[in-house]
């Protein structure tokens, strides 16, 4: 069976950091943050909001999205690298929040690239006829592992939560085909200690390169050129970063997400975020060709090219 996104929704703190107030934290700008990184403001979770909760939040948007119920549900994924614990899993404990049987259920740890990862690994599942609707999440509490001392990081990141059900499409429809790549030489560049670190140039040169070149692949691998891509929802990092694909896949600005501006960096929620935002703005419509693309800590990176609709 063929492997489409069914329904999407997203959850973000209701609390907002601008660039205004990061001023007044550390030593930074509006502008200096504005035009490196595209980002204005970021949602921060309060202490009594942990990852499950807005995983719990985005995963009832799109099982509403997808008009099922969590009953339909087959297995659960999340992508984190934030989790509430260690274990149990993000995923399980969103299973028994959810009410969803006693479905499989499991985390899955590949920083920003995490829900690209989740979203294939369901596609395996559902293409072999093992399970038919997976709910696939990402979900990241950044804050809590964020340095605020750190100005090079700090003014990046964001908390929130996006999340996609999965299942079967008709034939002309879903994921297309699909990428998947670690190089792990690099992570020493981007890693958790107790707080989160970056080597903010070798990210921003490994991401130039690879964003780009995954998202002219997934897109050659089923026959077609780089014109026939209607929209674009790139990992949303830094607006640099995505405008380097945007401009390898030669698409005009209003064909690619830039939700970043709103959000920051949320990891593996960013892609299902912006997708989310898109889709409800109307910017994605019925067989439209859709490249995701993301990369993150590991090295990572994954990409699809999928054909919208059901």
């Amino acid at each position: 069976m063929n492997a489409g996104i069914l329904g999407v929704g997203h959850y973000a703190p209701e609390k907002v950091l601008t660039n205004q107030d990061l001023e007044k934290m550390v030593d930074t700008s509006d502008e200096w943050i504005r035009t490196r990184t595209g980002i204005e403001e970021r949602r921060i979770a309060s202490d009594d909001m942990d990852t499950s909760d807005m995983a719990y939040e985005a995963a009832k948007n799109a099982l509403e999205d997808a008009d099922m119920q969590a009953e339909d549900l087959d297995m659960i994924l999340v992508a984190t690298v934030t989790p509430d614990t260690p274990f149990p899993s993000v995923a399980t404990m969103l299973q028994h929040r959810l009410g969803a049987n006693k479905v499989a259920a499991m985390d899955v740890s590949a920083a920003c690239a995490g829900f690209m990862y989740g979203v294939i690994t369901a596609q395996q599942f559902i293409s072999n006829n093992a399970y038919k609707n997976i709910l696939v999440v990402g979900v990241e509490k950044l804050s809590k592992i964020t340095n605020w001392k750190d100005r090079n990081t700090c003014v990046l990141f964001g908390d929130g939560a996006g999340a996609a059900v999965i299942g079967p499409v008709s034939e002309d429809k879903g994921i297309l085909s699909s990428e998947l790549g670690s190089d792990g030489s690099g992570g020493e560049y981007l890693y958790q200690d107790d707080t989160l670190f970056m080597n903010g140039r070798e990210v921003f040169k490994f991401a130039v390169r690879q964003m780009p070149e995954s998202s002219v692949n997934v897109v050659k691998k089923i026959g077609l050129s780089e014109q026939d891509v209607d929209y674009l929802v790139p990992h949303q990092a830094n607006i640099r970063i995505m405008e380097a694909a945007r401009q390898r896949l030669g698409i005009s600005e209003d064909k690619m997400s830039t939700q970043i501006k709103r959000y920051g960096n949320t990891s593996s929620a960013s892609i299902p975020i912006a997708l989310s935002e898109d889709v409800k703005a109307g910017k994605i419509k019925d067989n439209d060709l859709v490249v995701l693309v993301g990369f993150g800590g590991g090295l990572t990176w994954g990409a699809v090219a999928l054909r919208w609709g059901k």
